[in-house]
């Protein structure tokens, strides 16, 4: 399970890309999560009453819902505009990094040594997918814009992860990870529909409706935004939130050998050696004195 969950998410980007002529970025979230809205109603509806512990905690969803579902995933969908999947997995693993600075800045929690010489080490790695393997090129500036949009995307996610860990959940949804999840959908899908809806006020919005699109639309609402959720939350309940954290960083390698296979971006030197560089960082900041 903390293996598939991964792949799905490394299906989410190379999906991502190869739709991105057929669809807006955001209108392409906002679809992705009402179809796992429509998917997860028989599951979860109970938080929808009004008697459900949702609505007395509506400002801890609104939250979560802006930063994990609206945000991350807008943003993610429109990195893929200009960059590739491998690119933005690897931009993405640099997690620890921004995890360490929200924390500090926000909520307080300040890092140690050997966090943050992991985060060096993480950030070393985002910087070398960042240059395309070139200091030339980073020094220059010349930076494809989905890689930044990536860079907000992942801060965006930081800021959910501590949400999530500085606030509790409310009795009645409390280990029920559909019940979860709707609560965090019901606000993320209107923060994603808002966005959709500027999207479309402006003239950038498209929607060119075939079978490719379809079939992406499917998989992403069904795998990464629903399943991988799912297997996620068990894996980590068995084996343990420490092991879990390793697996995350398979999202890069599969999201290389999906793009070779189904889009024929192959990966480059550059990219083996920063996909070395985040690992370590993380292996680095994890270890315990």
């Amino acid at each position: 399970m903390l293996a598939a969950a991964p792949l799905m998410w490394a299906g989410n980007a190379v999906v991502g890309r190869a739709l991105h002529q057929l669809i807006a970025p955001s209108t392409l979230n906002f679809m992705r999560w009402l179809l796992a809205f429509v998917l997860l109603l028989p599951l979860a509806w109970q938080v929808l009453r009004p008697g459900s512990g949702l609505w007395p905690h509506w400002r801890r969803y609104a939250a979560l819902g802006l930063f994990g579902i609206g945000s991350y995933n807008a943003l993610q969908y429109l990195a893929l505009q200009t960059s590739t999947p491998l690119n933005v997995t690897l931009v993405g693993s640099g997690m620890p990094v921004w995890m360490l600075v929200v924390g500090a800045l926000f909520f307080g929690v300040p890092a140690t040594r050997r966090q943050l010489a992991g985060a060096l080490l993480s950030m070393a790695g985002v910087l070398l997918v960042l240059s395309r393997g070139s200091w030339q090129e980073l020094l220059a500036l010349r930076l494809v814009a989905g890689d930044l949009y990536m860079v907000l995307a992942t801060i965006s996610w930081a800021l959910y992860s501590w949400l999530l860990v500085r606030t509790s959940e409310p009795q009645g949804l409390r280990g029920d990870w559909a019940a979860i999840l709707m609560a965090q959908l019901v606000f993320g899908l209107a923060w994603s529909g808002a966005f959709a809806g500027v999207e479309w006020s402006l003239g950038r919005a498209h929607i060119d409706w075939s079978w490719p699109l379809a079939a992406g639309l499917a998989f992403i609402a069904i795998g990464p935004a629903v399943l991988a959720y799912r297997f996620w939350g068990a894996g980590v309940q068995r084996a343990g939130p420490v092991a879990a954290g390793f697996f995350i960083n398979l999202t890069p390698l599969f999201a290389a050998l999906l793009s070779a296979a189904f889009l024929g971006e192959a990966p480059h030197l550059y990219h083996g050696a920063a996909f070395l560089l985040i690992v370590g960082g993380i292996v680095v900041s994890s270890r315990r004195a």
